[in-house]
């Protein structure tokens, strides 16, 4: 023991206390977003410094777009990596960061990630505010010939607005007459907007392509488009908001989470769908890097085997990185740091910067040349003092994804939540829900539609019921109006019953939808269920366990036994109203926009 550290039975207490290393160790998007785990910066150090060079290279202006391809198993740190360059964009800025992990509807993966880019830009930047409204303010600073901070401008613009109502529209004609190549002069209305605090979410939503409430759009000069209109328009939407950025800022776009599975409806994998849209960003972008992470056999057998791999391979893997397994230097830093924590926070000095552990076992480990998520494992399984009550695997990941779903932005996520309620449905195939003998679940629906999202098909007092889904989230326009059309179209898609699951009102005012949804529920037996978040959120997180199963490293056979003993989908109330007997009511506390 040296002469300066904590005495050993000191030390030794708070090892029986706590295992720092007693946690989940698969790092997802709140932990790029948020705290995440302690970085180890000499880790994997020369992949992210490639990353950074790229980003100066786009910065001074001698490259426009770099792509960069990581390749690396399991555990090795490929998150870890995307974590690092986003936590320190945002303590040193000079560039605008977004995050895509998440990957509902594969057939529809531009729409995607127009509202990926919406929700990324949300985030708080370098400038203590959200990178949209770094965006605005500079946007505000140029065409005021200003040089205020972002936070100086959202703080006063509260009150420059109360002055004077039409500031955001003469802004925006000023921004117009400096940038006459803007095609859609809206997009830099709603940018400008997100100055505003009480506009931002709105101006957030339609730029991600929602509809607004009609009296919110007309208020904010923003007009509605319709589903087919945003569909075709996506990616139009994206190019133009990334050459906005491009005038002030470099932008770093990275795609994580390619390895689990999934195909779009002709038959390519999640990473080529991404993979193709990485290279369509690379070609329009005009300042920016463009990272993936991916397993060595996904870029081997699957997107060096597309028709256009060429293509592909040129521009998303410019550059390409493989990260290796820790040495002893490496997983000697890496348990120094995070024992550095855990000493620190109890204000204790240990006796060396690994203890408990000790060189020799460190230098095995290093010659074994694990991954990081190996070496971690081996600490949490060698702690002097294991937990009393080891926590289930599954429920570590499940609360590590409830954990994901703070930001609250599911609820709009048409796909998410539908693929969600497909999933714990079909857990549910034998069992008998509130006097519903659940046979089969349908998805996609016969004849195939976008608007029906799943069928329950089963028996109730002898009779054959068939329960047609449809999540309708948008806050009005031709989209609500048509999609209640086709939720009560009972003959077209051999329903016996309508069910609407919806957590917003409809506006009084929205004529047609109030009708359809007066002929749902009045004249055929239909039925609106309120979608609450406390409900949606443990299926969304459990059906995210099951798609990220291997790098939670729990196998089916788990995740369904967790399901049944915690009665995640027979207890859930959201599933068993939708069984119930339809009441024809409209929910009471449905969310008013307007309000």
């Amino acid at each position: 023991m040296t002469s300066f550290s904590s005495p050993i039975e000191d030390l030794n207490n708070a090892l029986k206390s706590y295992n720092p290393f007693n946690r989940e160790l698969v790092v997802r998007k709140q932990d790029v977003w948020g705290k995440g785990f302690p970085d180890v910066t000499s880790l994997n150090k020369y992949a992210s410094d490639a990353v950074f060079d790229a980003i100066e290279q786009v910065r001074i202006g001698k490259r426009q777009a770099v792509g960069i391809t990581i390749k690396a198993e399991k555990g090795l740190g490929k998150s870890h990596i995307i974590s690092r360059i986003r936590h320190r964009l945002q303590a040193e800025g000079g560039a605008l960061f977004v995050y895509m992990g998440d990957y509902s509807d594969l057939n529809r993966i531009k729409p995607e990630f127009l509202n990926t880019l919406a929700s990324s830009l949300k985030q708080i930047g370098s400038e203590d505010v959200s990178q949209w409204q770094e965006l605005a303010a500079a946007l505000a600073n140029q065409v005021k010939g200003t040089s205020y901070t972002p936070k100086q401008i959202v703080t006063s613009f509260p009150k420059l607005l109360a002055k004077n109502p039409k500031l955001v529209e003469q802004l925006t004609d000023k921004v117009l007459e400096v940038m006459p190549d803007i095609d859609n002069p809206y997009l830099i209305q709603a940018i400008l907007w997100t100055l505003s605090q009480k506009h931002t979410s709105f101006a957030i939503n339609w730029l991600s392509g929602k509809s607004l409430a009609q009296s919110k759009a007309d208020e904010m000069g923003l007009p509605n488009s319709t589903e087919e209109d945003k569909d075709s328009e996506s990616f139009e939407t994206i190019r133009q908001i990334l050459d906005l950025i491009s005038h002030y800022r470099t932008l770093v776009i990275c795609f994580d989470e390619l390895d689990n599975p999934g195909c779009s409806d002709d038959g390519l994998t999640r990473a080529q769908v991404v993979a193709g849209l990485g290279k369509d960003l690379y070609n329009s972008i005009r300042r920016g890097v463009i990272l993936t992470a991916m397993y060595p056999e996904i870029w081997t057998q699957q997107i060096k085997t597309l028709s256009y791999a060429d293509a592909v391979v040129d521009r998303i893997g410019e550059k390409l990185i493989e990260l290796r397994g820790l040495n002893f230097d490496d997983v000697n830093a890496l348990v120094s740091c995070w024992l550095s924590d855990f000493y620190h926070e109890r204000g204790l000095e240990p006796v060396s910067p690994i203890y408990p552990f000790n060189e020799a076992q460190l230098r095995e480990l290093g010659q074994e040349r694990l991954t990081v998520r190996k070496v971690l494992q081996w600490c949490q399984k060698h702690w002097d003092a294991e937990p009393i009550f080891p926590q289930d695997p599954v429920e570590s990941a499940f609360k590590k994804e409830i954990e994901n779903l703070q930001d609250g932005d599911y609820i709009e996520d048409k796909a998410k939540i539908a693929k969600s309620l497909l999933f714990s449905f079909e857990q549910l195939v034998g069992s008998t829900l509130a006097g519903v003998k659940i046979e089969k679940i349908e998805s996609p629906v016969t004849p195939k539609t976008k608007y029906i999202d799943l069928k329950i098909i089963g028996e109730e007092d002898g009779k054959t019921v068939k329960i047609g889904l449809a999540i309708i989230q948008d806050s009005g326009g031709i989209g609500l109006t048509t999609g209640l059309s086709h939720l009560s179209d009972y003959n077209k898609y051999k329903m016996t019953r309508g069910c609407l699951i919806r957590s917003k009102k409809i506006n009084s005012g929205a004529k047609k939808a109030q009708d359809n949804l007066k002929q749902l529920l009045d004249k055929q037996g239909g039925e609106w269920v309120l979608l609450k978040e406390e409900e949606v959120k443990p299926l969304i997180a459990i059906c995210s366990v099951y798609e990220a199963q291997a790098d939670y490293e729990v196998t089916k056979e788990q995740i369904f036994d967790f399901i049944s003993e915690q009665k995640l989908a027979v207890n859930n109330p959201l599933i068993l109203e939708i069984l119930s007997d339809p009441s024809g009511q409209i929910p009471e506390d449905a969310v008013d926009e307007d309000a």
